[in-house]
């Protein structure tokens, strides 16, 4: 019996970020954060110094006390292509500093 191929495996990508904004991740970077992570159907996890937090929670995210120059670890667990599209507009968001000086 052979099993069908399907077109997009699951997979688990991982992509370190490095806050820049002043202000860290507060209620309103974390609920960006949250907004992107919530379009992907995979599991969303985001670890700093070893501490780890479910990346669909604002509160996970806020107890990470992560403030500028931390750096997180965002791990995808599911479908690959829909991982790395959410990884990528994380990247974006934090690149733009999350609207932010």
């Amino acid at each position: 019996m052979s099993t069908p191929e399907t077109s997009d495996r699951n997979e688990t990508l991982q992509k370190e970020l490095v806050v820049q904004n002043k202000m860290g991740i507060h209620a309103r970077p974390a609920a960006m954060i949250v907004r992107i992570a919530n379009t992907y159907s995979g599991e969303v996890w985001v670890e700093k110094d070893g501490e780890q937090v479910n990346g669909k929670s604002i509160m996970g995210l806020m107890m990470l006390a992560a403030g500028k120059g931390s750096r997180l670890i965002f791990r995808a667990e599911g479908a690959a292509t829909d991982g790395e599209r959410m990884l990528g507009e994380l990247s974006d968001l934090f690149e733009r500093r999350f609207e932010e000086a």
